[in-house]
């Protein structure tokens, strides 16, 4: 049995069926989850049957694909209902997301599905780390503190702004589940600790904090994909989405206004109307995820300038997505594919736009096929326009770790180029180039399936160093600039060639000149030298084993000294602070250990963990604003937006 062949259970039927459980029983819960993976599972319509054993059989029943009450879980064995066999099931199970975010009125085909692979919406301001007074600033590294739990004390009249005492009190209830989590670490954070988060998730989002429920969802999906050792699994994914738990709880009791409605997020997403659209196609890009959904994504432009997309992605992995490509368009009455649309042109009426550019496909929207631009003329031509240093800090604040949602905004970068030829990396090949400015940029694969074309292309146009391209790429944040590269224009110059699905050949380039074999990265530069990562991986160490792993570390003494040296006195700081935090255990009168201080270790974690996202955002930012001359100077805190305490 895998989770994948089980049905989605809701975040509060798994919580109930958890507490229920006897202090014994959830001792045992662990290990029950482990044993009823290896049991065989049949599918009977919306029910899923389970062999607990030779005479036993576990079922859940999913009216509409979703087991969402109690009782729909039911057990054979003689201690049902209070077996351990439901919760265990329970736990085995994906978590499902009870408000999903469906297009209204949207027509229903059998293909019709939210993009799980669409980009996250970042904001046009981003908040890199938690608001004032929660972090500290580069001479202060006071860790923010806990939510303080709400009380039923008569509380003083609040503003319309601020949050009420419910979501208070559901915010500090995600803040202490995830403080539970980071305590314990993946090892220790087992079946109970994940029911707490969804307990915590569930509550939140019936206190209307959509964002921070959201993101013990997140937590959850990650535990059990570290637990079952998913070989996708990321403890990089893991930090940030404890951070983006820890920063959310602790911000709903300090936010008012525009930020409040930031922190409590949206159930849906909104389509909003937008009139009549005349659309140019840009490039096709093949979708494919981990976990096993497949399409593609047309990125067009309207008239004004503005990018969006029109995707077909469903579960199907790679061969959808090869298929889907030469698949009529679901917008209007269009008998456009995917890759026609790519190069034509659309004439919408009734359009419906979500925050993040996505076009909706509703009865009422109409499109015709219209005429298409050329990269080289209006509107397509103005992408290009802009300086890649611009382009590079807009598309950084769309990548953002934590990224503000419903801000609008991509990740895609437009560039001229000269190849310059392969670069030998530790993870492969990638092809370096010259971007006008003189900024070298490396161009790297997009997707490695062997069945996708990205590879084969890139490989390819290694070989002809020397040729000028107009290329489009999606950033990806490193100390050097690097990009994925999704599109280019066509070596001859006559066409436009989508690197995920059309295949070049060697005709199609011109003659080659010596190729470069290697590249190092220049000395001087902002992401070359900086010592971050020591702070990173005490970050990134405390995850998988707890607090108590990160408390045995030894003297950090040299490791505070050479970041003070490399001009980061605040990661310093933080570095000796969060490693004092962990190791501290005080005592009582009788020498007996206390309980260790999880809210304050988690707080000193948190600030150190969006300290490191926002300098490592802005060594990104500074790789793109170096000429060929580079800069002479190591990484500083100058150079870095104000890592703790303050807004960018």
């Amino acid at each position: 049995m895998t989770a994948a062949s089980l049905p989605p259970v809701a975040p509060e039927v798994t919580a109930t069926l958890v507490e229920d459980l006897s202090p014994r029983l959830r001792k045992r819960l662990d290990a029950a989850v482990t044993k009823l993976g290896g049991r065989p599972t049949h599918r009977d319509g919306e029910t899923v049957t389970i062999a607990v054993d030779d005479d036993t059989e576990l079922r859940l029943h999913a009216p509409g694909g979703v087991v969402a009450t109690v009782d729909a879980i039911t057990c054979g064995c003689l201690l049902a209902p209070a077996c351990v066999h439901r919760a265990a099931a329970a736990c085995a199970a994906p978590a499902a997301d009870p408000a999903p975010e469906p297009e209204p009125a949207a027509e229903s085909t059998p293909d019709a599905a939210p993009d799980p692979a669409a980009q996250p919406a970042a904001p046009t301001v981003p908040d890199p780390t938690p608001p004032p007074n929660s972090t500290p600033s580069p001479g202060d590294t006071t860790p923010p503190t806990a939510p303080a739990p709400a009380t039923t004390a008569p509380t003083p009249a609040r503003a319309p702004d601020e949050a009420t005492p419910a979501q208070r009190e559901a915010a500090a209830a995600l803040w202490s589940a995830g403080a539970a989590v980071l305590e314990a670490g993946v090892a220790g954070a087992g079946a109970v600790a994940q029911a707490a988060l969804l307990r915590a998730a569930h509550t939140a989002r019936l206190r209307h904090l959509p964002r921070g429920a959201s993101a013990a969802l997140s937590v959850v999906t990650l535990l059990r994909a570290a637990r079952a050792g998913d070989p996708s699994y990321r403890t990089a994914d893991l930090v940030t989405a404890l951070a983006e738990l820890l920063g959310t709880a602790h911000r709903v009791g300090t936010a008012s206004g525009a930020e409040l409605a930031a922190v409590r997020g949206r159930a849906r997403r909104p389509y909003s109307p937008d009139g009549s659209l005349r659309l140019y196609g840009l490039f096709t890009e093949p979708v494919v995820t981990d976990s096993g959904h497949g399409g593609a994504r047309t990125w067009v432009v309207t008239a004004d300038g503005r990018l969006c997309t029109v995707g077909d992605v469903a579960p199907g992995g790679v061969g959808r997505a090869l298929g889907v490509a030469d698949r009529t368009v679901r917008l209007g009455d269009t008998a456009l594919t995917h890759r026609e649309l790519g190069r034509a042109g659309l004439a919408v009426s009734g359009a419906t736009v979500s925050p993040d550019g996505r076009l909706g496909a509703g009865k009422g929207v109409k499109a015709v096929t219209a005429r298409g631009a050329a990269w080289t003329e209006p509107p397509l031509a103005a992408l290009w326009e802009t300086p890649p240093a611009e382009q590079a800090a807009r598309a950084l604040r769309s990548v953002s770790r934590y990224a503000e949602p419903d801000g609008g905004g991509n990740d895609l970068l437009f560039l001229d180029v000269e190849l310059l030829g392969a670069v030998g990396e530790s993870g492969g090949m990638c092809l370096l180039a010259r971007c006008d400015g003189g900024v070298p940029v490396r161009l790297a694969v997009a997707d490695d399936d062997p069945a996708l074309a990205h590879r084969d292309n890139l490989m390819l146009l290694a070989t002809a160093p020397g040729t000028r391209l107009r290329i489009i790429g999606r950033l990806v944040p490193a100390p050097h600039p690097r990009l994925t590269l999704l599109a280019c224009s066509h070596p001859t110059g006559e066409s436009t060639v989508d690197l995920g699905f059309d295949r070049l050949s060697r005709a199609d380039l011109p003659d080659p000149v010596a190729p470069v074999h290697s590249a190092p990265d220049r000395p001087g530069t902002p992401g070359a030298e900086s010592p971050l990562h020591l702070l990173e991986r005490r970050v990134e160490q405390a995850v998988p084993a707890g607090r108590a792993a990160l408390g045995m570390v030894g003297d950090v003494t040299a490791e505070a000294r050479r970041l003070r040296r490399a001009g980061l006195p605040t990661a310093a700081g933080l570095l000796t602070t969060l490693r004092a935090s962990a190791a501290r255990r005080e005592r009582d009168l009788f020498g007996r250990l206390l309980p260790a201080d999880t809210d304050g270790f988690a707080a000193r974690w948190l600030a150190a963990a969006r300290y490191t996202a926002a300098v490592a955002e802005s060594l990104c930012a500074a790789a793109w604003e170096s000429g060929p001359g580079a800069l002479t100077h190591g990484p500083t805190e100058a150079i870095a937006p104000r890592p703790a305490g303050s807004h960018r």
